[in-house]
């Protein structure tokens, strides 16, 4: 079922979701060669819970940290560990803040030190993929609008959309209806209405869509090795507009 907000409750999740900017403000000028994965955890946690908030990520199904941290070929829910950035790396975080029981979700792709040429094209147009979703993603149209929209700019690269996992409903809980995936499939095709808090996501990989689940049962891979960019926003929905919540300021 999904779970319309009203303007109050929408106020509140929006207070999440800046929160959730000013956190990653703060967090991104650590994400630098030589930094330990481990470390820009340990300093995400603290940066959210000295403002008040809940990391909405830990223990969340069992996951045991406060952020996804995914590198290259890590695709999402890589889990922080001893693991040293490197020059060269694209390191994707992907967080969710809990603000007094409202949820916020995004994630942004971090290029480190000296990207190759590919690995800029892939940010590029992952975040035009993104882009391209928001601004389907209005009153009145419908989910595989937001689905199209996203896949339409990944294919003309030839690049590999992620289908096993998606977008999302969020704002009351993690993880809620309606799901939103990057590409045009079988299921459900919901209108989209006023009072909608949705969390658009392509995870978008340089070569195949298929993707691999490591041994930690967390960690998805890209099945050929190549690497993966993922960019997200959380939006709330109006009748005349739709405001994203998770842009700084």
């Amino acid at each position: 079922m999904i779970r319309l907000k009203n303007d109050e409750e929408i106020k509140r999740i929006r207070e999440s979701c800046k929160m959730l900017a000013e956190v990653y403000q703060d967090l991104i000028p650590s994400v630098e060669e030589g930094i330990s994965t481990l470390e820009v955890n340990r300093i995400c946690h603290d940066l959210i819970t000295k403002r008040g908030g809940t990391p909405a990520f830990l223990d969340y199904s069992g996951y045991p940290a406060s952020i996804c941290i995914s590198i290259n070929d890590e695709v999402i829910h890589g889990i922080p560990s001893d693991r040293v950035i490197k020059d060269g790396d694209l390191v994707s975080l992907d967080l969710g803040i809990d603000l007094k029981g409202y949820f916020s979700d995004s994630a942004i792709t971090v290029p480190v030190g000296n990207i190759s040429p590919d690995a800029k094209k892939l940010i590029e147009v992952t975040k035009q993929a993104l882009s391209a979703g928001i601004d389907a993603c209005v009153h009145g149209n419908r989910i595989k609008d937001i689905s199209a929209s996203v896949f339409k700019v990944a294919d003309k690269h030839n690049y590999g959309v992620v289908r096993e996992f998606c977008g999302h409903g969020v704002g009351f809980e993690v993880h809620e209806s309606p799901q939103i995936p990057n590409y045009v499939h079988p299921g459900p095709n919901p209108r989209i209405k006023k009072g909608m808090v949705l969390a658009i996501e392509p995870m978008i990989n340089l070569g195949t869509e298929k993707v691999n689940i490591l041994d930690d049962d967390w960690t998805v891979v890209t099945a050929d090795g190549k690497i993966s960019a993922h960019f997200e926003h959380t939006l709330a929905v109006f009748e005349d507009h739709t405001e994203i919540l998770t842009i700084p300021g």
